[in-house]
């Protein structure tokens, strides 16, 4: 498979179970970075983030083992820089749970703006540099990714319909990637409400670039929302949490996005096979 045969498989994979059905989407935090596009690729190292020192790991895998391309899951590069144009995904997740669109859209382009602030002075290039002065193909997949966990788990508790928040927690932990956390010390945990108290509706916060506005959560709670499902949650976005009284449940940051990562990587395995190797946090589990 060509590099940019595998780049293409991960946008129309991305696209499938995006929340915005048959819209023609692009996805600013996932690129090439570095490489030819026409690039044989059958090796690849895989890794929630990679920098320097994955890059140089990547190096010495190449010499001894031979390898092909570098993933990373967490935009480097351009793909870092604007990364926060992906945001405006989550009017949808917020349109769809009840809010409406034109406040939803005020409240995203703010905390959009906000990110872009927050993003822009940092040294973007670091990795990418590494990778182009070795000349070792560079990749990242983010929001395609979590847009896999988004639907494979709001299609999970679509089925179960767990109705107390503990229920929401043993759901999660039944799941390798989940179950992988647990052994490390960063399974699935309730962090706001009554682990007995009732579930209520779930929203999933699984999939948009990063957190969005903190003011969106009064709005869901007006809207029915009862309990948030998180990879992870800032201080702020946890305070406002619980003064509305929403339960909050946060999966785990790394292991969501390796759950992610799998199930795009199943996907592109029906068609062609890779030899994958995992490393930086991520862990590969296969459903094929």
């Amino acid at each position: 498979m060509k590099l940019i045969d595998f780049y293409n498989k991960v946008l129309k994979y991305g696209r499938a179970a995006d929340p915005r059905h048959g819209r023609n989407v692009y996805y600013e935090d996932t690129a090439i970075l570095h490489g030819r596009p026409d690039t044989q690729v059958k090796k690849v190292l895989v890794g929630i983030d990679i920098e320097v020192g994955e890059i140089l790991l990547a190096d010495r895998l190449r010499q001894k083992q031979g390898l092909d391309l570098v993933v990373a899951h967490h935009p480097e590069g351009r793909a870092w820089a604007n990364f926060y144009e992906v945001m405006v995904l989550q009017v949808d997740l917020l349109a769809k749970a009840g809010v409406k669109r034109s406040v939803a859209e005020k409240m995203l382009l703010e905390r959009m703006r906000e990110v872009e602030r927050r993003v822009l002075p940092n040294n973007h290039m670091r990795s990418v540099d590494v990778a182009r002065i070795l000349d070792i193909p560079f990749m990242c997949m983010h929001t395609p990714a979590d847009n896999q966990v988004a639907k494979f788990l709001g299609d999970l508790f679509k089925k179960q319909k767990p109705k107390k928040v503990k229920d929401v927690v043993a759901l999660l932990n039944q799941i390798p990637e989940y179950k992988d956390a647990v052994k490390n010390g960063t399974g699935p945990r309730v962090f706001a409400g009554n682990p007995n108290g009732a579930a209520g509706e779930i929203l999933l916060e699984m999939t948009g670039g990063t957190e969005g506005p903190k003011e969106a959560l009064a709005k869901l709670y007006k809207a029915g929302v009862r309990t948030l499902v998180s990879m992870h949650t800032s201080e702020e976005h946890f305070k406002k949490a619980k003064e509305l009284n929403l339960n909050v449940v946060i999966a785990g940051h790394i292991s969501s996005d390796t759950l992610g990562l799998n199930l795009l990587l199943d996907r592109i395995e029906k068609e062609e096979k890779l030899s994958i190797v995992s490393c930086s946090g991520f862990r590969r589990f296969s459903r094929n």
